[in-house]
């Protein structure tokens, strides 16, 4: 018997769209996009049609009456607009622009008041499984050090203000910021959602601790994540390749969300 899952896809972007061509080139129908929620609906329907992707193009505030699972894929700015009306009908959302949950920390109670899921997938950052399972138990410290490529950070508005020289980064490292994960994620939301996934699966915004520099020399972000605690010491590095299409996504950001797709009707799971 085979086994599907259907979903809406809400954003259909530079992910949006990668996840809709592996959808649309498989043959086995595990993964279905039943409806395509977006703000410019127009553009939307043209962008589906090149695709030959034939579904209803709907506002984020329909999702559920065409299925049950809710792909988020929008915008830091649009999180919100997707994800409460999913949540408040009862339904699973698997966000990506996590960076906005710093500051909509309610949504996760409007889940659990509705019986609703809000799954953030985690197949762009190494670690997750491990810490969840550390925070079974006592856990002393949770790092991040990030690397950026300095033209991702150009336009941020945390830069000027801080008067920081991203020329120099093309040949060096330049330290941007040290700090916690919610003012990691507050100055920096198109970029951070690795900082929250971190906090919300080990021990929160306030204690995990992040520090960024820009670096020219990398091919992409490069994370390392260090945890201390009674259970497990991991020292785990990761490095993520720009996507094609926007290199200000990291190209393993719709693989991650097809994985958990594919993991909602899987026969075997891997992880935790």
């Amino acid at each position: 018997m085979t086994r599907g899952t259907r979903f809406v896809m809400a954003g259909f972007g530079n992910v949006g769209g990668q996840i809709a061509r592996v959808v649309q080139a498989e043959e086995d129908g595990r993964l279905e996009i039943a409806a395509i929620a977006a703000r410019d609906l127009e553009k939307a329907r043209a962008k589906a049609e090149a695709l030959g992707l034939d579904v209803p193009i709907i506002t984020a505030a329909e999702a559920l009456e065409h299925a049950d699972i809710v792909v988020e894929a929008s915008t830091y700015e649009g999180f919100r607009d997707v994800v409460e009306p999913a949540l408040l009908a009862g339904g699973h959302v698997i966000a990506v622009s996590v960076g906005a949950l710093a500051v909509n920390l309610d949504l996760i109670d409007l889940a659990e008041q509705h019986g609703a899921t809000l799954q953030i997938a985690g197949g762009t950052l190494p670690g997750l499984d491990i810490l969840r399972a550390a925070s079974e138990g006592e856990i002393e410290e949770v790092r991040l050090f990030s690397s950026i490529l300095p033209r991702s950070l150009l336009h941020e508005a945390y830069i000027a203000d801080n008067g920081i020289d991203l020329a120099r980064a093309e040949t060096e490292p330049v330290h941007v910021f040290t700090g916690s994960a919610r003012d990691a994620a507050r100055h920096f939301p198109r970029h951070f959602n690795v900082a929250v996934s971190l906090s919300l699966a080990g021990i929160g915004l306030e204690r995990t601790n992040v520090q960024i520099h820009a670096d020219g020399r990398l091919p992409g972000a490069r994370h390392r994540i260090i945890i201390k605690g009674d259970a497990v010491a991991l020292d785990m590095t990761s490095q993520n390749l720009p996507s094609p299409e926007n290199n200000r996504t990291s190209r393993i950001v719709a693989p991650s969300i097809l994985a958990a797709l594919r993991a909602l009707s899987a026969p075997l799971r891997v992880g935790s």
